[in-house]
């Protein structure tokens, strides 16, 4: 099970590095001029950045879920987990959304400004702060 662990971990760190990054392309992406050499290149970091998490966060998902289902009896662990797995869930939309952001940006769609975009980009943090006391701590 420390194997499991240890992939979940690193998934895990993998996922986060790239949805704290992608906010930030998204950020340069709504100061750019449309049309120009500089928005292609961010929206092809976009997109490959993307690309690259999505996996990386399934997996990320799939070794939480078997440490979950690896410790038996699922109900009898303490209502910090069902938390957690919660604010994994509203993790998960947070990465589709910003897959929706993407596909905006690239059909000129955009309507938000870079400080929508700056503030956007902390979600994540908070989540990995409550996702980490949660998962340490066991509150509950």
């Amino acid at each position: 099970m420390l194997w499991v662990k240890a992939f979940h971990i690193f998934f895990v760190v993998a996922w986060f590095a790239g949805l704290f990054y992608l906010p930030r392309i998204f950020v340069n992406l709504a100061m750019v001029p449309e049309g120009g050499v500089e928005q292609d290149r961010l929206l092809m970091m976009a997109r490959k950045l993307y690309k690259f998490v999505t996996p990386i966060g399934i997996l990320a998902v799939i070794f939480g879920l078997w440490l979950w289902f690896g410790f038996g009896d699922m109900l009898a662990l303490g209502g910090w987990l069902h938390v957690k797995t919660a604010l994994v869930a509203v993790l998960l939309a947070y990465h589709f959304y910003c897959g929706k952001l993407y596909r905006d940006f690239a059909a000129g769609r955009n309507a938000r400004s870079h400080v929508w975009y700056r503030f956007f980009n902390e979600g994540p943090v908070l989540l990995l702060l409550a996702i980490c006391i949660l998962a340490v701590v066991k509150p509950f």
